[in-house]
């Protein structure tokens, strides 16, 4: 009788033990960018933007890379994001629509220039290795292949 309380108990313990939750480290995708492009329809037709011009558009690699300038004191306050919209013409490449979004609350007038880098890998689609982004308020459609 002792003895199978004791291998119950022992049972017992080594059960919760084992129900003992781990953090197992999360990894995230390594990116040389400073933000993540993200994908969000609802946001990409009803944020709202500070006044800026896209002075440059670059991709390397994985990264988009905008300039811009907008009023402001040195730039350093400004929240920068850029969203898709979620939708994909399907042509030959693919083709995305993204937008650039500002808040800036800075109240100087001088005119600052900026730039900052978005991850694009969430914007790939499986099946292609190319796709055709237009960016709102930037003339030229920009090619990321991955």
């Amino acid at each position: 009788m002792k003895f199978s309380r004791l291998i119950m108990l022992l049972l017992s313990v080594t059960l919760f033990l084992n129900m003992q939750c781990e953090d197992d480290p999360v990894s995230l995708p390594q990116s040389n960018c400073v933000n993540l492009a993200l994908i969000d329809s609802f946001s990409y037709e009803n944020a709202a933007t500070s006044p800026y011009t896209i002075n440059d558009v670059i991709v390397n690699e994985d990264c988009l890379i905008i300039t811009i300038t907008a009023t402001g004191c040195d730039g350093n306050t400004w929240t920068m994001q850029f969203l898709d919209s979620g939708s994909v013409d399907e042509s030959s490449p693919p083709q995305r629509y993204g937008k650039f979004f500002l808040i800036n609350d800075e109240s100087c007038l001088a005119e600052v220039g900026r730039t900052t880098s978005f991850d694009l890998s969430t914007l790939q689609i499986e099946g292609e290795n190319e796709i055709i982004i237009n960016i709102d308020g930037y003339e030229d459609p920009v090619t990321y292949t991955y």
